[in-house]
């Protein structure tokens, strides 16, 4: 895909230039990072991503797509999964403390990762480590001493911590371990860059200020925007608003049209590597649903191929441009008088009872074959319902 082994660092300026823009907010060392860059030497660039949840998303995919663009200029990738500190949780994106995973759910959690990732990173070339090779070593002497380096001021000023303090809300001792762990993950392996959202600014800091504390040339740092998901919030897991690498053909093309117009450009532009981003602008002002189709297209190969790519389009096309439903859904198996809520709960059609009910006052849970909203919550015949522009799911009474 990339090649094996050694290759030769590309140098050009241009191309440079495009991996420190396309899809990046900021560039901490920007300088001393593009003259290193362009003088050849071959650096190491560091992402890790923690398996709080068992599929990557679309979102995860900004900071994966920038490793991938360090490999094809040749540069050493490494990609760490964070198995210890998926157990800690990181709440830099959180409003209130995240709680902590066992250590069975992290590697519930992990198993696929790496071929997740492998859809857009070449493994052959690449470093993959987990970090609690390094991390589960510390003595609390080695933990006392990274704390060191850091005041509780720094810690308290971030903006999302310091908000739940005048809250009242609680912040617990543990949250201020997780950067002096993501930090010393760049000791450990050596980085010259590390890669992350804008929520991870303050943890890739803290990775310098470690560095310099070992005497240690301290990393570069570039981060990327926040995309948002399917309902126009910040994609999360948690929200259950993903377009997940994993995810079907059809499910992925239907949910890329689902999102909002004004984020096709953004999708485009953070989410795939189409080059001729003004064209598209053209395209998407002129037309945006077939400037969303290009979009969708687009993603699905990147995540499939093109030929399932081109399938996902025509079931998509029969079923919502024609006014069908989907060949190819969801079946549960309920008995009569089952109340529908508990159906959509416990199957993870909806990620809680009070958006079920939000839906079902709303008239957004109907009969997908009469188009009639749905009035009682009792199963009572097995019938197809759309939940959701573009959702549906088949209930049949034993």
């Amino acid at each position: 895909m990339f090649g094996i082994g050694k290759k030769k660092i590309i140098t050009d300026l241009v191309e440079v230039e495009k991996v420190l823009s396309r899809g990046v907010d900021e560039v901490i060392g920007v300088e001393d990072l593009k003259r290193r860059m362009l003088s050849g030497e071959r650096l190491r660039v560091k992402l890790g991503i923690d398996p709080t949840s068992p599929n990557l998303h679309l979102g995860r995919s900004i900071p994966l797509l920038k490793l991938r663009d360090f490999q094809k200029l040749g540069h050493q990738v490494v990609f760490i999964i964070g198995d210890f500190t998926g157990t800690i949780g990181d709440t830099s994106d959180k409003d209130s403390e995240r709680p902590m995973l066992t250590k069975e759910q992290v590697k519930e959690n992990l198993q696929n990762y790496k071929k997740q990732a492998s859809k857009l990173i070449n493994f052959n070339s690449a470093e993959i480590y987990y970090n609690s090779k390094w991390l589960k070593k510390l003595s609390f002497s080695d933990i006392g001493e990274l704390a060191s380096v850091f005041s509780v001021n720094q810690f308290i000023s971030r903006e999302l911590i310091s908000k739940r303090l005048e809250e009242g809300k609680r912040v617990s001792l543990h949250e201020t371990l997780y950067p002096l762990m993501q930090g010393y993950d760049s000791v450990a392996i050596k980085a010259d860059v590390e890669l992350g959202g804008t929520d991870q600014r303050f943890n890739m800091l803290a990775g310098r200020d470690i560095q310099k504390h070992f005497g240690m040339k301290e990393q570069s740092i570039i981060t990327g925007p926040i995309v948002e998901g399917v309902d126009g919030r910040k994609m999360s897991s948690s929200w259950g608003n993903t377009i997940n690498f994993s995810d079907s053909p059809e499910n992925m093309y239907g949910k890329v049209m689902s999102v909002n117009d004004d984020l096709i450009l953004k999708y485009f532009e953070l989410l795939t590597r189409v080059k001729d981003l003004d064209s598209l602008k053209q395209v998407q002002e002129k037309d945006p649903k077939q400037a969303k189709m290009m979009l969708a297209r687009e993603i699905v190969s990147m995540y499939h191929d093109d030929k399932v790519s081109n399938e996902a389009e025509r079931v998509w096309i029969k079923t919502f441009s024609q006014g069908g439903v989907p060949e190819d859904i969801q079946e549960i198996v309920v008995k009569e008088g089952d109340n529908l809520i508990d159906v959509f709960i416990e199957n993870k059609i909806l990620p809680s009872k009070t958006e079920f009910r939000r839906r079902f006052e709303n008239g957004a849970i109907k009969n997908a074959e009469t188009g009639e909203k749905i009035t009682n919550e009792t199963v009572e015949e097995n019938l197809v319902i759309k939940y959701g522009k573009k959702d549906f799911v088949k209930i049949i009474k034993k």
